[in-house]
């Protein structure tokens, strides 16, 4: 059983004027997600800017999530770290408050070998008990997870469930879908690859985009699953432009921007993370009002 299929919803931290987290806002936030299709509330991942809170914060953001969400839809922690005993602590205290899974990045900066992702993994997830999805962005953290890492990790580990794959490398991800053979579920961590991921048997997509368009991205998915691919690809093509520009930047900076057009106010951005560059903003506001969002 998948922990969710469908569209997760990276969501962003929203910051008052004085920095701080504005926990008013997030609940803003949760509930617009949840009122138009968001299928996961994926809490303090890259996109929520969990690099810049500390531990007291980012457990506060867990916990309140849990809480404003109230069993609505699964509530995925991110709670990777690239020093093993913060990654242990955190998923513990996110267990604690009652999260429904955990996201966990390959350690950053000082990476791993593959059997240092095995032992970093192995001793991270078996510190809990609920489900673990594995996140593998190198463009991000310098490290792959490769898919004979992966499928090892899923034999080992009891709960070690699925991975969110934001590798890009479509080849590699199809290796994966082959070795794995339905072991590990498999979630889109690109919103321009929701499509061919889900046509290698993947069950959804972690989603920057669904910050801005829930229902368009949760109806992506929903179309696949329901045997709608035409529909499904439709919606995929249409979105291609807006996912790029919610790239052309380093994510989450053009995606606060774009909620801020939208007026939620989500506030500025930690740094060292600096205001979107006025021309790619520009072209941001133009491809959002195609898209119908302005």
């Amino acid at each position: 059983m998948a922990i969710f299929k469908g569209a997760g919803v990276a969501i962003v931290t929203p910051f008052t004027e004085d920095y701080q987290v504005n926990f008013d806002k997030l609940g803003e936030l949760i509930d617009f997600q949840i009122e138009n299709g968001t299928d996961a509330i994926i809490i303090c991942g890259t996109t929520g800017e969990s690099s810049t809170l500390t531990h007291e914060e980012h457990l506060d953001c867990i916990r309140f999530a849990i809480k404003k969400t109230n069993k609505r839809v699964p509530v995925i922690a991110g709670t990777g770290s690239n020093c093993t005993e913060t990654a242990v602590y955190l998923s513990k205290e996110a267990q604690k408050a009652g999260a429904d899974a955990l996201l966990l990045v390959t350690p950053y900066y000082n990476k791993a070998t593959q059997n240092g992702l095995k032992e970093h993994f192995t001793i991270t997830a078996n510190s809990v008990e609920i489900p673990i999805v594995l996140y593998n962005v190198p463009s991000r953290t310098g490290c792959n997870i490769l898919p004979e890492t992966a499928v090892s990790l899923a034999k080992n580990v009891k709960n070690i469930v699925a991975i969110k794959e934001a590798s890009g490398d479509i080849s590699q991800i199809a290796k994966l879908a082959y070795l794995a053979d339905g072991m590990l579920d498999i979630y889109s961590g690109n919103d321009d690859q929701i499509v061919p991921i889900l046509s290698l048997g993947g069950v959804g997509v972690i989603s920057v985009l669904s910050n801005i368009a829930p229902k368009k991205t949760h109806d992506i998915v929903e179309n696949y699953l329901n045997g709608n691919v035409k529909q499904s690809a439709k919606l995929q093509l249409e979105a291609i432009p807006l996912a790029k520009a919610l790239f052309s930047e380093v994510n989450p900076i053009p995606v606060k921007t774009a909620l801020n057009m939208m007026g939620f106010q989500v506030g500025d951005l930690r740094r060292p993370l600096t205001p979107m560059e006025e021309e790619n903003k520009e072209k941001l506001k133009k491809v959002m009002q195609e898209y119908g969002i302005l």
